[in-house]
């Protein structure tokens, strides 16, 4: 399939088609329709008298909901069409499609409309990875519909297909013969609906077509998320139109596993990532916090509910460890790929207990804290009994799983993100800076809680002298003082690999950093070898590895800026963090408000946009949180005890910027900031 793609989506569940709303998959083609991990329809592909259509224009109504407009192949050079058609879909448990045709004749016309439809039922990664599958496939027809089935001992898949008009229905679709009148339409409506089971037992949905076709719940779920989230007034609208963009977004990829009883958390993104990632759902979460904390709860929730309990080398599992990622397809169900969930990332864990400590000084609500206190509690003792795999007081990571488990276990994951200078690449166990740095700050925030809500004030007391003394080793061990700036990691022999990366940015979130080394550090991240003017880079210029349009390895990552952007403001480094703010949100506006997972490297003196990445995932949480987090940190907002200080420091290109009802311990605030020259901090008070 070539061309623009066009997506819909609730939650895990999605649809990928071409311009006319046709689905023509290959194995290793993302298109078609998704749900947990499993690819429900490969082929969706309409004709009239046996021709395929042109598309005129695509309507993406809401993120769940799209509108075709097509008309019969006219050639090179466009005739007035006699015929329209219009397929408006929307998402659900599967899909249900309008199709409607229009006769703009003052004749009648008979028509053959056909709908091919096939499916391959392959598991997520069998797209990713270009597997073949090991089941065998059944279709055919039964009470009126067509039933497509993949069985695999006990595990099987099943789509269903059915239409409110007659229609000859086969193995391989829908036939409709169609008469309509003199400036008259002709409409059936399609529905696509996925089950799961096996042994000729499946669990369906249950729902009536009207409310299928209506999407009347999703409507209003998005009508009260955007209610519920804080009203942004500025003279900035391309910033409104990212704030709106970015708001819808994370709405889209809000997804309810089953452990949590109906409420949701933040699915990674589209297409490779429609689940529940440790990492992904954290940051994201974090990045939320002053607009919809809801999300917060329900994955720390949902993370605590998988916690590690056992040693297994096949998932990388330890007790105290927090999941890397969950999946529901064929190859985890069989074993063949260790997500059931997969435990193999060393930053999930430390920053369960950062997000737990950041969620209660912003909602205050202690009874989560306490729930959640001997999840917390073992993940503080993951970091010093199952991370330290040196012995050295530091967090190392190498699979056990050699086969199908992750080489990387950081957040710059590709296997050639963590490099020398020159080069080269370390060899394993690994301990890349940025853990060390949440290890500090789950250890801080740690005793926080032990001190104020778990009353344990000898635990807070080790916790607070096991960060005090990591933060002392860390600036002597992995301090580059010839180039002054932090190592990337630490290599088995305990030398430095001393690549420049924006992994730095992460240590000042952290604040692990001391402060005489904090200029210095934020000089860096500014400096032409990182900052490309849109953003700064994954790996500086210069490095062996630099490749601006590399995964991890001179790219730029929104997420990763914001948090740059948030570290450099915990150490009044405000003008640098409004500077990165700036390039990000401009960049934005190239994506009309959609910021991709990743875009090229190369400095906005080179380009006047920024350049895409070509495999970006799009939307993707953690991007689609980062203007969230560019807006705390551009408004200063800091939660003080029952309060929130407001302390803004605004880009040029803003010039008024306002935030209201903003949700927290102190019920909701609005903040108010203008431009330079013009700065208004103060101490955010309860409305009435």
């Amino acid at each position: 399939m070539s061309g623009e793609l066009f997506r819909i989506l609730d939650g895990n569940t999605f649809v990928v088609s071409d311009a006319r709303g046709d689905i023509e998959a290959s194995l290793t083609d993302p298109t078609g329709l998704f749900s947990f991990d499993s690819r429900f329809l490969s082929k969706w592909i309409l004709t009239v008298d046996g021709q395929r259509l042109n598309p005129l224009s695509v309507d993406d109504l809401q993120y769940f909901e799209s509108r075709f407009f097509l008309v019969p192949g006219t050639g090179t050079v466009y005739v007035d069409a006699k015929l329209s058609v219009i397929r408006r879909r929307a998402v659900g448990d599967g899909f249900h499609e309008e199709l409607t045709i229009l006769n703009h004749d003052t004749s009648p016309v008979d028509l053959t409309v056909r709908i091919d439809a096939a499916s391959d039922f392959a598991d997520l990664f069998e797209v990713k990875d270009a597997l073949k599958k090991k089941g065998t496939y059944s279709s055919g027809v039964d009470d009126g519909k067509l039933v497509l089935r993949y069985e695999r001992e006990t595990f099987g898949r099943e789509t269903t297909i059915s239409a409110s008009a007659p229609a000859k229905i086969d193995e391989k679709g829908l036939t409709f013969d169609v008469h309509i009148g003199p400036q008259s339409e002709w409409t059936t409506d399609l529905d696509v609906v996925t089950a799961a089971g096996a042994g000729g037992v499946y669990v369906r949905p249950k729902y009536d077509r009207g409310e299928r076709r209506a999407q009347p719940n999703m409507e209003r779920s998005l009508e009260r998320w955007l209610g519920d989230a804080p009203r942004l007034e500025s003279d900035s609208d391309s910033l409104k139109v990212t704030y709106q963009r970015s708001l819808v977004d994370l709405a889209a990829l809000r997804f309810s596993p089953p452990v949590v009883g109906g409420k949701s958390l933040p699915a990674a993104g589209l297409p490779w990532f429609m689940t529940m990632f440790g990492r992904d759902s954290i940051f994201t979460s974090l990045q939320a916090l002053p607009f919809t904390p809801e999300l917060a709860e329900t994955t720390l929730r949902a993370l605590g509910a998988w916690q590690g309990s056992r040693v297994d080398d096949f998932r990388d599992e330890d007790p105290g460890r927090i999941l890397h990622e969950m999946r529901y397809g064929e190859l985890t169900a069989f074993e063949e790929r260790p997500h059931s969930p997969y435990y193999g990332c060393a930053d999930a864990t430390p920053l369960f207990v950062v997000l737990l400590d950041e969620y209660e000084r912003w909602t205050g609500d202690r009874k989560l804290v306490r729930e959640l206190e001997g999840e917390a509690r073992a993940a503080l003792r993951w970091i010093d009994e199952y991370a330290d795999l040196q012995g050295n007081g530091y967090i190392w990571y190498q699979r056990r799983n050699e086969e199908t488990g992750l080489e990387n276990q950081c957040w710059k994951d590709s296997w050639d993100s963590i490099s020398y200078h020159d080069g080269r690449l370390p060899g394993f166990p690994r301990a890349t800076c940025e853990l060390q740095g949440y290890a500090y700050d789950a250890k801080v925030r740690g005793a926080r809680l032990a001190r104020l809500i778990w009353k344990d004030p000898e635990f807070a007391d080790e916790l607070e002298l096991q960060a005090a003394d990591l933060k002392r080793r860390f600036n002597r061990d992995f301090w580059v003082s010839d180039g002054e700036y932090f190592a990337l990691a630490l290599d088995t022999e305990g030398k430095q690999v001393d690549s420049l990366t924006s992994n730095n940015g992460h240590l000042l979130w952290s604040g692990i950093v001391e402060k005489s080394k904090a200029k210095t550090v934020a000089k860096h991240l500014l400096g032409p070898r990182l900052f490309s003017g849109w953003g700064i880079r994954t790996l500086a210029e210069g490095e062996g590895r630099y490749n601006p349009i590399g995964y991890h390895v001179g790219t730029v990552w929104p997420f990763d800026n914001s948090f740059i952007a948030w570290g450099l403001r915990n150490y009044g480094f405000k003008d640098e963090a409004a500077q990165i703010a700036a390039g990000i949100l401009d960049a934005a506006e190239f994506f009309d408000g959609r910021l991709p997972e990743a875009f090229g490297g190369y400095g906005r003196d080179v380009t006047k946009y920024p350049v895409q990445y070509p495999t970006a995932c799009s939307p993707q949480a953690w991007s689609t949180g980062t203007p969230l987090l560019l807006l705390r940190t551009m408004l200063g907002l800091e939660p003080v005890e029952e309060h929130l200080l407001v302390d803004p420091a605004l880009p040029d290109s803003i010039g008024l910027l306002a935030l209201l009802d903003i949700p927290g311990r102190w019920g909701r605030v609005d903040a108010f900031a203008r431009g330079r020259g013009m700065l208004e901090g103060r101490l955010a008070a309860a409305r009435a």
